[in-house]
């Protein structure tokens, strides 16, 4: 299953910040589609514990944006549509804080053209 996410600066008026991702909840693996100054690396690998998802690097437990109340069970049912969240700007690695938002649900097999993820 693959969930497309946006995620905003806490106030969206003031500020024009925003992340588009993809989670794929099969592959435990996310990559940024679009974004203008929430600077995410291009992909890495994604954590589902208690409610929290948390968006790591490739190959690292170090969170880098946390999505909280973001939550897939085993029956692909999404705990909720938006929420808190939380990430690392790369530049300045200043903590900044905002909202995600359920962008799709897209609940069918997808083969991806051009992978970004390696198998």
């Amino acid at each position: 299953m693959r969930l497309t996410i946006l995620i905003n600066g806490s106030d969206p008026t003031v500020s024009h910040d925003y992340a588009v991702l993809w989670l794929d909840t099969d592959q435990r693996r996310w990559s940024r589609e679009a974004h203008q100054g929430i600077d995410l690396p291009p992909w890495g690998e994604l954590h589902d514990e208690d409610g929290v998802t948390t968006l790591c690097a490739p190959s690292t437990d170090a969170p880098l944006c946390t999505l909280r109340g973001l939550h897939v069970d085993r029956k692909q049912r999404v705990s909720a549509a938006q929420g808190d969240a939380a990430w690392t700007a790369l530049r300045n690695r200043a903590p900044t804080s905002g909202f995600w938002r359920l962008q799709a649900v897209d609940r069918q097999t997808v083969q991806a053209e051009n992978s970004v993820f390696g198998n």
